[in-house]
């Protein structure tokens, strides 16, 4: 469902509330704001880097001394190579640079065929109906902490990893989880004795790149099917009660100790289907319970190389 849908509907359930709109983001109260700027390199030195926004601004943003980078593994900002697509998180009113991500992106889906390439192994995945199928290469160098945590390495098993996109080209570099012991068919179901009417649910927030670039959101597993179009929604180990699109939730990241509130603006029909935990700090209860864009998972205090933390979800 196209994020204008979403929008539309909170602004006439706000309406029908007598609630104001609110918008989406950080909540102000948790000490200083964390931002997250999103562009394509046009220069970088040790000092400073400077990059073109989505809106076509250019921006200059001063790197902090302890700053660090990530580009399918750990570099120099300054090494950065001009071109690439960041997402950085900021301080003092997004001015000064202390994490960027550059390429960065994710892969989540079901395994349907791989390669048989003895080194660079080319994978498929089925992302969902909403993300359809995406070519993978898993370079030889990452395979074996990938086959590690995904022991299962054949068609019917869930996938996830973290990599970068360079020249047209999805490399996977680390894997996001450890591998659900299940066929994506067969989710475990929820805990009995759930209710559908607590205010505070725990579990796993995690990020994807299907959003926006600098889109602010979320997406939610447990969504009606007709009111998504979506045949897969609706499951979820965890026992979520059901929303609609352009619900506000409350999001907190207990690792972090921030909140922000969210938008549902799509199906998170391929989160709902990992019923593992996030040991970002501590163990969360099993089940994905909310899928970020990154630009929300990193304001969050989320880092995307982890690609989870324990959350608190309500609504907003």
């Amino acid at each position: 469902m196209p994020y204008r849908s979403a929008e539309r509907r909170r602004v006439l359930a706000a309406a029908a509330l007598g609630r104001t709109v609110q918008d989406p983001g950080p909540v102000s109260s948790e000490g200083e704001l964390l931002h997250s700027v999103t562009g394509e390199i046009l220069d970088v030195s040790p000092h400073l880097i400077v990059i073109d926004t989505p809106e076509g601004r250019e921006e200059r943003l001063i790197i902090a001394p302890w700053a660090t980078a990530w580009r399918g593994e750990a570099v120099s900002p300054a090494d950065l190579p001009v071109g690439s697509n960041v997402i950085i998180r900021a301080l003092r009113a997004g001015r000064v640079v202390e994490r960027i991500w550059a390429d960065v992106t994710r892969m989540t889906g079901v395994i349907q065929s791989i390669g048989t390439d003895a080194k660079d192994r080319t994978v498929e995945l089925y992302c969902g109906p909403h993300r359809g199928q995406r070519t993978i290469v898993i370079p030889y160098g990452a395979s074996g902490r990938l086959r590690v945590r995904h022991p299962q390495f054949e068609p019917g098993y869930l996938f996830d990893a973290i990599g970068i996109r360079e020249n047209g080209v999805t490399h996977a570099r680390l894997p996001a989880t450890s591998q659900p012991p299940y066929r994506w068919t067969a989710v475990p179901p929820p805990p009995l004795g759930y209710s559908s009417v607590q205010s505070r649910i725990s579990g796993t927030a995690t990020w994807s790149d299907a959003f926006d670039f600098d889109e602010q959101g979320a997406a939610y597993p447990m969504l009606e099917r007709s009111d998504t179009a979506c045949d897969e929604a609706g499951v979820s180990c965890a026992g979520l009660p059901y929303l609609s699109l352009g619900s506000m939730l409350n999001v907190r990241n207990v690792c972090a100790g921030r909140t922000s509130v969210l938008p549902i603006v799509a199906c998170g029909c391929m989160a709902g289907r990992f019923c593992d935990r996030c040991l970002e700090c501590g163990t969360s209860p099993r089940g994905r319970i909310v899928e970020l864009s990154p630009t929300s998972f990193v304001e969050l205090g989320g880092d995307l190389t982890n690609g989870c933390f324990n959350v608190r979800l309500g609504l907003g």
